[in-house]
């Protein structure tokens, strides 16, 4: 077979990966979509880049016609995936990625492209996800609306700073790179905006090394897909269910000492307080702060058992945990307890028989029994919960 120089140089142009991948999710960015590309274009050609551009489209204008015309001067693929959502844009987009960098950035000309071969060149320095950061410098009165620039953005970023210990100081911003490499031990499951918190959070979990950059920003072109409330719930919902600790063991802790506490104090006696005598009623509130407690700190145990079994978040003195609690252990703890509270209502019952079934004035104890059997239950059953949730996936 003959050597076919010509053949052989297009087979190679066809397998040599790409320096860097740049997406674009785009839902009716037709004004802002020629900007994007044409700026694009002369940062890749002045700077010697060799992208390929993807551009996830669930459009219902021209965008998908302009990103056509650009193919002509852009190695530019087009996905249309038709759905809604910015999580789903970025996951439709993500198996079409063929080189070792991927960088983001929303399709609305609200981000300068200039800023690629700084996002490029931080992750050829050993940096696995690199995040901008538009508070490092003033933005202007009509870049950001200011619910977003003084309560959203800061309240949610320090929300995060605090539950999951980093340095983040802008975790909504959509402009940023990540090692593709890096990118499939994330394993990104959501479709809305909390796609971008997902993100970081992941990447906290796995213990990529992130750095911030700081970047400009700039009004939008066109008009903003953001929903300010439903999409902060979606943040600050994903925030707080991939932190348990903070979501159910503190507040459960917290209300189950205080239950379990009051309870002891209202049983052994009558306290007064500013002028006012206590006698059983408080009791039944007392009961109610410890069994909620106890729920929500078995809570904790759910979604800790959930991120280590099937998000593959590792945390090796929780599973540590596992082998001394079993579901027989506390099954037989948890059947214990019930026998405690069952002695105590026989205990009571039998007053009742020699008191020829009489009045009697066992509400404090038939409280405590109330209470002792209702945490044997969900003890029980909430180790076979934890023991279904304890299945790993394969």
């Amino acid at each position: 077979m003959e050597f076919n120089p010509k053949k052989f140089i297009l087979e190679l142009k066809k397998t040599k990966k790409k320096d860097l991948t740049i997406i674009l999710p785009c839902r009716n960015e037709e004004k802002a979509l020629p900007h994007c590309l044409k700026q694009i274009y002369y940062v890749l050609k002045n700077n010697n880049i060799d992208a390929e551009i993807i551009i996830s489209d669930s459009s219902t204008d021209k965008s998908p016609d302009i990103a056509k015309k650009f193919s002509k001067y852009l190695d530019i693929k087009l996905i249309k995936h038709d759905k809604e959502g910015y999580g789903n844009a970025y996951l439709s987009a993500f198996p079409h990625v063929s080189s070792e960098y991927i960088f983001m950035a929303d399709a609305d000309a609200s981000y300068d492209f200039n800023e690629i071969p700084n996002f490029l060149e931080a992750l050829k320095q050993n940096n696995d996800f690199i995040i901008g950061n538009r508070f490092s410098s003033k933005l202007k009165k009509e870049v950001m609306p200011w619910s977003h620039r003084y309560i959203g953005n800061p309240v949610l970023s320090g929300l995060l700073r605090l539950l999951y210990k980093t340095k983040i100081k802008d975790c909504h911003c959509g402009m940023r790179a990540i090692r593709t490499d890096s990118l499939k031990r994330l394993n990104l499951q959501t479709t809305g905006m909390e796609f971008a918190s997902e993100m970081i959070v992941k990447a906290l979990k796995n213990n990529l090394i992130i750095k911030q950059i700081s970047i400009t920003y700039k009004e939008r072109i066109g008009k903003s897909k953001l929903k300010t409330i439903s999409d902060g719930w979606r943040h600050l919902r994903f925030m707080l269910l991939y932190s348990p600790l903070f979501l159910f063991f503190i507040p459960g802790l917290f209300f189950f000492l205080i239950g379990i506490s009051s309870l002891a104090w209202f049983y052994l006696k009558n306290p007064e307080i500013l002028g006012f005598t206590f006698y059983i009623h408080p009791m039944f509130l007392s009961s109610i702060l410890t069994l909620t407690g106890y729920q929500l700190i078995i809570f904790s145990a759910f979604a800790k058992t959930y991120s280590i079994t099937h998000l593959k978040e590792k945390n090796p003195s929780f599973e540590r945990l596992y082998k001394y609690i079993t579901i027989e252990r506390a099954s037989i703890l948890g059947i214990l307890i019930i026998l405690i509270g069952l002695l105590i209502y026989t205990t009571i019952f039998t007053k009742w028989m020699n008191s020829n079934f009489g009045e009697l004035n066992e509400i404090k104890n038939s409280i405590i029994a109330l209470t002792i059997i209702t945490l044997g239950i969900q003890t029980i059953f909430s180790s076979f919960m934890l023991s279904i949730l304890g299945i790993k996936e394969k």
